[in-house]
């Protein structure tokens, strides 16, 4: 691509660190695990680039170690609420009408340092409060982060510049202004990087935004804060409130510069947001932007050609990094009879030897679901299972919260495709399996594709090329992340943009072009250098 003007570093993915036994950064990341785990974090809201303590809070504890506690955070009252809306309108004719090179260079900024100094700050804190172990912190806080904020920067320029034609004596362009109001980001618990990233994506292109993250990630939360500080981001552009929900969002929806959602967490939820903008339709300046990633239940599908070995590697790994608390993660599958067994051997092998535990002991590839209420709800329905006639427990089934949300990585297998564990968003390490008639191969599919009400993502298995291809035509609108001999997770910046349809959000790809247009409104200039005179055209004569 030709940068001339726009001659900015070229977006590349940071690498990812190993953290093999004895290398130096293994141990200086558990270094910085355990000295923040053994101190207290006070979290304050930020409004106006001003840290707000209101004494009303709410205690920090890692999910893998419940009664510790590492901190707290505040909680807002209304009037925090309509602060962090007016200070963030009071500061959006500035940083609208800053460069967006100056933009850029923040964002770019903030990547380089969580590339060095904040990594193992930004990755322990996400590995004690949200219970990720080594590898998936590294993966999401420090390599992903960095990804949205560089390649952001590139997809921006690339929409820059993208401009109409021009005819003989006219000049026609575009402006990709920032929305006229504020965006509202929630953020969710399981990704630090996405709660890094709906915020920022939209403040990169001008706006400003109110964000209210997740209470179960705070702490990363803080160091997200940290991050921006120290890379320049002036104050009211992003500003940070805890507390109740309901009150929040209602105070923020009823405003009339409200100008955008950027969501990330449950179908209900965003459903319910959704109503109550649209009741709230006339009460706005603009018609507001609604952009959401939702809910899941994704799949893995085999066909008889497909190598066993892959699809349980698939299984284990889709099934269970991180507890199967991704978007993406795999919680049902749809394997033939003739391959089922071969598949059961491996799973079960490789599911034996994952060990569970604290995220200190990075030999655990397991750790603790992210509170009681989620531990709580998977616990039930593996019960249920227990008790059950048409599905049973092969691997896994046994549960602890006696000291953290422990839930064993668990395999059930379903008799009837619509048992509800085949069909139901657990959130958990639990993976249901329903096992077809190699004859019925195209039954099957219908069945992937109408069984759930989400369409975020999936994999197919096989060698043989025409039935990829008709597995692909088939479930064409059952993922919006659709993968190929491969688990349905894992998707990287600039690579795989990520986002469903249907029931698992608005479908508008985080980590592309597509999302950053989500926060722009458009207008077009037409200048004409000779202007006409006389009104006649040459029909008249």
């Amino acid at each position: 691509m030709t940068r001339g003007f726009f001659n900015v570093p070229k977006a590349v993915n940071e690498p990812v660190k190993s953290y093999a036994p004895g290398s130096k950064e293994r141990e200086d990341l558990l270094a910085t695990y355990k000295k923040m785990f053994a101190t207290t974090i006070d979290v304050p809201m930020h409004i106006n680039g001003k840290e707000v303590r209101t004494g009303n809070t709410k205690k920090i504890r890692p999910p893998h170690d419940h009664q510790h506690i590492v901190g707290q955070f505040h909680l807002a009252e209304k009037s925090h609420v309509d602060e962090a809306i007016a200070t963030a309108l009071a500061a959006r004719q500035a940083w609208s009408s800053v460069s967006w090179m100056e933009r850029a260079s923040i964002f770019l900024k903030a990547a380089e340092l969580l590339a060095g100094p904040y990594r193992n700050k930004m990755n322990a804190a996400t590995m004690i409060a949200q219970s990720k172990n080594v590898h998936q912190a590294e993966i999401d806080a420090a390599c992903e982060m960095i990804d949205f904020f560089r390649f952001n920067v590139e997809y921006m320029i690339d929409i820059f510049k993208d401009q109409p034609a021009s005819a003989p004596g006219i000049w026609n362009r575009v402006e990709y202004r920032p929305l006229e109001g504020f965006v509202y980001a929630i953020t969710p618990f399981n990704f630090t990087s996405i709660a890094a990233n709906l915020p920022a994506s939209a403040a990169l292109m001008g706006n400003v935004v109110v964000w209210k993250p997740s209470d179960h990630q705070a702490y990363s939360a803080q160091v997200i804060v940290d991050l921006f500080k120290e890379a320049g981001l002036p104050d009211g552009v992003i500003n940070v409130i805890y507390g109740d929900h309901v009150m929040i969002t209602d105070t923020i929806l009823a405003s009339p510069d409200f100008a955008g959602l950027h969501f990330t967490g449950s179908t209900t939820v965003f459903k319910n947001l959704w109503k109550q903008i649209g009741n709230n339709i006339h009460t706005y300046k603009t018609y507001p932007r609604i952009v959401g990633e939702t809910g899941g239940k994704d799949f893995i599908w085999a066909h008889n050609s497909a190598n066993p070995l892959q699809v349980a590697t698939a299984i284990t790994r889709g099934a269970f990094e991180y507890q199967g608390q991704k978007c993406s993660a795999a919680s049902r599958a749809y394997i033939p009879s003739s391959i089922w067994e071969d598949v059961k051997k491996h799973l079960t092998a490789q599911t034996n030897e994952l060990k569970m535990g604290s995220p200190e002991d990075p030999s655990n590839f397991v750790n603790a679901v992210i509170h009681e209420g989620s531990f709580d709800k998977i616990a039930s329905y593996i019960d249920a299972v227990k008790t059950a006639t048409d599905a049973e427990i092969i691997i896994g089934g046994n549960y602890d919260k006696s000291k953290g949300y422990f839930i064993e990585p668990t395999v059930i297998v379903a008799k009837s495709p619509t048992y509800p564990t085949m069909t139901t968003e657990l959130f958990g390490p639990v993976m249901t399996v329903y096992i077809y008639e190699d004859a019925e191969w195209e039954h099957s599919l219908k069945l992937v594709d109408e069984s759930t009400e989400y369409a975020l993502t999936g994999a197919i298995f096989s060698t043989d090329r025409y039935i990829v291809e008709k597995a692909s035509k088939a479930l064409e609108n059952a993922a919006g992340n659709f993968y190929i001999n491969d688990k349905p997770t894992g998707a990287v910046v600039g690579q795989q943009p990520f986002g469903g349809a249907r029931a698992s959000g608005t479908n508008d790809k985080a980590g592309s072009a597509q999302n950053l247009l989500r926060w722009t409104s458009v207008r077009l200039i037409k200048e004409t250098f000779v202007t006409p005179e006389d009104y006649k055209y040459p029909f008249l004569g």
